[in-house]
């Protein structure tokens, strides 16, 4: 019977762009090694696949931050942009181009698809009134808005929702409302905005059949979209979509209306198809054997466009940009794919609190980067669902799977293939197929089909968890051959000679098997093994049966020299990555972060400082609210306490003097404002201000009778 052959796809693909105000965080690197496996999977199946991605440039925090630095916009993205390969290389991202919002060939399509939209009706004005700065003399976003919280009244809040008890208002709810740019009182003014019509009834029909369509998107994501459309019911709820700002502003003027702007979310996913036309252009397709034009590719039914990105930003990718295209005949995506957000140690990444992963950092202390995207691939699965980076399981998985399991099948058998077999494919006495056949848990061609599917729908956890479980019967056929045993007189005993060829062989060719099943996820260690095994690179065959056991590695074919593949995570790797903060050798005064100095003799007193140097400090009353043990840490203790307007995480060096017991429910002393320290425990936001020598003699400070948790001590 003749293996069915799957027919080749012609697939664009891109991730989300990040915006180019500042460096990449973990977050972006996740779902980049998401889209870069499934992109190098379908790759090695021989589809073709053209995988592209940009910076979003425009916007007001553009504008601002350049002006804060004293330079054009245009300065700051092309700065920003020149960092970009150092994380694109760094982790292994194949993209075939990277390019800018910021660019000839996006503001032509963006005024192409507004002009469109305007001449089918669905663009109308409407005069909008919103804060105005009077000495930025700018219209303000929320975010540049603070005042007090008109629910619980907390301080300095955001003019869209309160950081304190969760509120979300308009920003004229505010009490007291002041620009975050300069501190000046904002005043309502009135402006004509251009509005993008998706209440009107055929942008209604249209999502509500683009939404249906199977398999479009995840279910999750389907019905937060339909909630946009219609509040679960079947009446249109959908709101129209604000498309303009008013200057000053960095984007696109918008080409018949003066003074006004394309807003970011109306040219930033036009970006997409200006990044592949550049592409197109510059002749990069061509190189890749496309012959068609940028235009004759976007318009081909048989091309799918598929896009990666964050479950932040589902309505612009799910209403918004699909409408643009289908009102200005374009083709619309084929599929979007939602991912969930990464946490560090449950924590979700905050600049601001100092927690999250340094990607640049990471790459800096030598740390391996196919670690990382194995780790993320193995948390990844197909649903909207967020995933956690906890280093002592990060350890455990790379050092137990690659290095433990993967890798440990080569470094068991290569010295027997060295001393035994001349470094050559030993002769079988039964065929791969037959020998891999014999254990369900070895049978690598029918697996093999199941990783091949769990590639294809993004349930990578699934596939390296069946990778691994191949991996563990071969190791374990390994200790049942015994070939340390066998070898003791190999030499001389045939049998033995027999056995241990048979598991060389076997052993070798899984090695491979399992190599090509992970290398959409280890690039990098994949071409070292096919270096090894002087092997063609390896590809995923389109027939129903994509591995062919028995013509992987005839008998007689000659290795290379063996050589570690791999190394081990050592949790000194992971103490550089998040700054880990030494305990203390007898006091807390060797944790800055944890706990404050103790009081002991000085060499030398400190300087003078003025009542200005001291009024820097943000000291409060707090009350612990919990505490307990650090696990690993033999001086550390980790509360919770509450500093009035929040909780805070303290790791504080004073377990040799208190138990957790003892610390609940007391007053003391917090330096609250002391920059956030990323330890291997957590993040520490704050300093327990005690005294003493150390040891048992540290004393938490405490204060009278009468304060009370977030009173500032002056």
């Amino acid at each position: 019977m003749t293996a069915k052959r799957h027919p080749k796809r012609h697939l664009f693909v891109t991730t989300a762009l990040p915006f180019a105000n500042g460096p990449l965080h973990v977050g972006h690197i996740m779902e980049y090694i998401q889209a870069d496996i499934w992109v190098r999977f379908q790759r090695m199946q021989g589809h073709a696949v053209h995988f592209v991605g940009a910076d979003d440039t425009h916007g007001a925090p553009i504008m601002l931050k350049a002006e804060s630095e004293g330079i054009e916009p245009e300065q700051l993205i092309e700065r920003i942009g020149r960092d970009r390969p150092q994380y694109t290389n760094g982790f292994h991202l194949s993209f075939d181009h990277w390019y800018s919002t910021h660019s000839p060939e996006n503001q032509q399509l963006a005024n192409d698809i507004y002009l469109k939209l305007r001449a089918a009706g669905l663009i109308y004005v409407k005069a909008v009134e919103q804060f105005y700065d009077p000495v930025k003399k700018m219209f303000l976003a929320d975010r540049y808005i603070k005042g007090e919280c008109p629910r619980c009244h907390a301080k300095d809040q955001y003019g869209d929702a309160c950081e304190v008890c969760g509120g979300v208002y308009a920003p004229t709810d505010l009490i007291n409302p002041y620009s975050a740019l300069t501190g000046s009182v904002p005043i309502l003014q009135t402006s004509d905005h251009y509005f993008f019509k998706l209440s009107d009834p055929k942008c209604f029909e249209f999502l509500a059949q683009w939404l249906a369509t199977p398999g479009r998107l995840q279910p999750a994501v389907t019905n937060k979209a339909r909630e946009w459309l219609t509040g679960g019911g079947g009446e249109q709820i959908l709101l129209d979509k604000d498309i303009s700002r008013d200057a000053p502003y960095f984007g696109f003027p918008i080409p018949d209306a003066p003074g006004k702007y394309f807003y970011v979310w109306l040219d930033a996913p036009i970006g997409y198809l200006a990044s592949l036309k550049n592409y197109f252009d510059r002749g990069k397709a061509r190189a890749k054997g496309e012959t068609r034009s940028f235009e004759e590719f976007i318009s081909a039914p048989e091309v799918e466009q598929i896009h990666f990105i964050g479950k932040d930003i589902i309505f612009f990718h799910t209403l918004l940009w699909p409408a643009m295209l289908q009102f200005t005949q374009r083709k619309t995506p084929a599929h979007v794919y939602v991912h969930g957000f990464i946490t560090v140690s449950g924590e979700k990444m905050s600049k601001s609190r100092g927690t999250g992963i340094d990607p640049l950092r990471y790459l800096e202390i030598g740390m391996n980067p196919e670690w990382l995207r194995y780790y993320i691939a193995a948390k990844l699965n197909s649903n909207v669902e967020d995933i956690d980076f906890n280093p002592e399981d990060f350890i455990a998985r790379v050092n137990s799977d690659l290095v433990g399991k993967y890798i440990n099948i080569a470094s068991r058998i290569a010295p027997f293939l060295a001393k035994f077999f001349d470094n050559r494919m030993p002769q079988a006495s039964l065929s791969i197929a037959a020998l891999t056949a014999l254990s369900d848990s070895l049978n690598l061609v029918a697996v093999s089909r199941e990783i091949r599917t769990a590639y294809d729908e993004r349930e990578f956890g699934k596939a390296l968890r069946l990778i691994m479980q191949l991996a563990d019967g071969i190791n374990a056929q390994v200790d049942v051959y015994k070939p340390w045993v066998l070898s003791k007189d190999a030499a001389t005993n045939q049998e033995s000679r027999r056995k241990l060829a048979d598991i060389c062989a076997l052993a070798v060719v899984a090695f491979k098997a399992l190599t090509l099943f992970l290398k959409p996820v280890l690039p990098r260690l994949a071409s070292e093994v096919e270096e090894y095994l002087r092997c063609p690179p390896l590809q995923w065959s389109l027939l129903d049966d994509p591995v062919d056991l028995d013509g992987l590695l005839p008998p007689g074919h000659e290795f290379g020299s063996f050589k570690p593949l791999i190394t081990r995570v050592d949790s000194k790797h992971l103490d550089a990555l998040f700054e880990t903060i030494q305990e203390p050798a007898d006091a807390p005064a060797t944790a800055p972060s944890a706990t404050a100095p103790a009081t002991a003799p000085a060499a030398t007193a400190p300087g003078e400082i003025t009542v200005d140097d001291f009024a820097k400090l943000d000291i409060r009353i707090a009350k612990i609210l919990a505490a307990e043990h650090v696990e690993g840490a033999d001086k550390l203790v980790k509360v919770t306490v509450d500093v009035g307007d929040a909780q805070r995480t303290i790791f504080a060096g004073i377990r040799s003097a208190y138990t957790p017991e003892q610390l609940v429910g007391r007053l003391t002393l917090v330096l609250a404002n002391l920059k956030p320290r990323k330890m291997r425990f957590g993040t520490s936001e704050g300093m327990v201000l005690a005294a003493g020598p150390g040891g048992k003699e540290i004393f938490l400070l405490s204060p009278d009778t009468g304060a009370t948790p977030g009173m500032k001590v002056k």
